[in-house]
């Protein structure tokens, strides 16, 4: 692979778990923000970019959104630090990188469940950990998922383009000059909404928010399906099988394998519009469902649409991993998203009221 119906605060041990506007470096605020810190990369990782919520509104110019494959995860990892939910952070696909902080930091680490250490203290997910000056972060393989967000407090500070601070790889622009994190980098963050007190060792919270269900690792991966703009394939062609996740899978898309699909008509024409969430069927057969990545335009068949509330969830397939769909409608996809909405102003009200305190 290239590249909460209940959002309770619990404790441990209870089952909770045209052209580039002017820059624009602020996670928290318009306009540019003093730099409050210098991160040093000591690894890369796989894969790890800085992204945040991506650049809307440019399709038009041939230039997609982009941003964070799974916005679910990385907007609770902001909330988590005291930042805005749309607040550059680093994405960091099956492994991460390790990061030398030379002063205290506030973190948090969503998405996958991944291998965390801080000067050799094991790290759990979903909760704000503070870091004393001088620590190093180092992560590893996930365990569970494909994607972890890092969240700092005070956000990733980089140049925007077009808007948003988010990596476009095939691009080449956004982030660090439009690639992945690698040895030697340095990354710079904001000040802090709230200050990080100086400690010895680093303060895990006691309590965490619990993703379920919208990121759920127990769970076996169903994901709604809304019928596809061309009517050359038949209505359950998708939702009849179970798929497999094939390593080809990146940021663009996730690549399925299965009965190969026989469309009823050629269905020839110009390319139209795509986002993410469409599913293409190339010559092969073998369906494409677009990530965060995504073209704008594309000329393969679209025979069905991912509801949008389950987009984080196909972000996390590693490859091998099963797929499987379920016939929808709009109606019921706009509810899915509603559902998922209010789930996360709960847990930002709930975030709110613990760092409060």
């Amino acid at each position: 692979m290239r590249d909460a119906s209940n959002p309770r605060c619990c404790s441990p041990g209870t089952g909770c778990a045209s052209r580039p506007s002017m820059p624009d470096a602020s996670p928290n605020l318009p306009g540019r923000r003093e730099v409050s810190m210098r991160i040093e990369v000591g690894r890369g990782g796989l894969l790890t970019t800085v992204q945040d919520l991506g650049r809307p509104g440019h399709a038009w110019l041939g230039v997609g959104r982009g941003g964070v494959a799974d916005a679910y995860s990385a907007r609770v990892a902001n909330l988590l630090v005291g930042n805005r939910e749309d607040a550059a952070l680093l994405e960091i696909t099956l492994s991460g990188p390790a990061l030398h902080f030379p002063a205290a930091a506030r973190i948090a680490l969503c998405g996958a469940d991944i291998e965390a250490t801080a000067n050799d203290e094991a790290l759990p997910g979903w909760r704000p950990v503070e870091l004393p000056a001088g620590s190093t972060l180092s992560l590893g393989r996930c365990r569970r998922g494909a994607r972890a967000y890092l969240a700092i407090a005070g956000g990733v500070v980089v140049p925007r383009v077009l808007g948003s601070a988010a990596t476009d790889l095939r691009g080449g622009l956004g982030g660090l000059a439009g690639r992945a994190l690698r040895k030697g980098d340095a990354l710079e963050t904001g000040a802090p909404s709230r200050s990080v007190p100086a400690r010895h060792a680093p303060s895990i919270a006691a309590w965490s928010i619990n993703p379920s269900p919208d990121i759920d690792f127990h769970a076996s991966t169903v994901a709604g399906l809304l019928p596809g703009a061309d009517a050359c394939a038949p209505r359950d062609v998708l939702s009849r099988h179970a798929w497999q996740v094939d390593a080809g899978s990146d940021r663009q898309g996730l690549r399925l394998t299965g009965p190969a699909i026989a469309l009823s008509a050629p269905c020839r024409r110009p390319s139209e519009p795509v986002m993410p969430g469409t599913i293409q069927c190339p010559p092969d057969g073998q369906p494409i469902i677009l990530l965060a990545d995504a073209q704008t335009v594309g000329g393969y068949p679209r025979i069905g649409h991912v509801a949008q509330a389950d987009l984080p969830r196909l972000a996390q397939l590693r490859p091998g991993e099963t797929l499987c769909f379920h016939d929808i409608d709009a109606e019921e996809a706009v509810a899915l998203q509603r559902a998922q909405q209010a789930r996360l102003a709960r847990i930002e009200l709930a975030i709110q009221a613990r760092l409060a305190r």
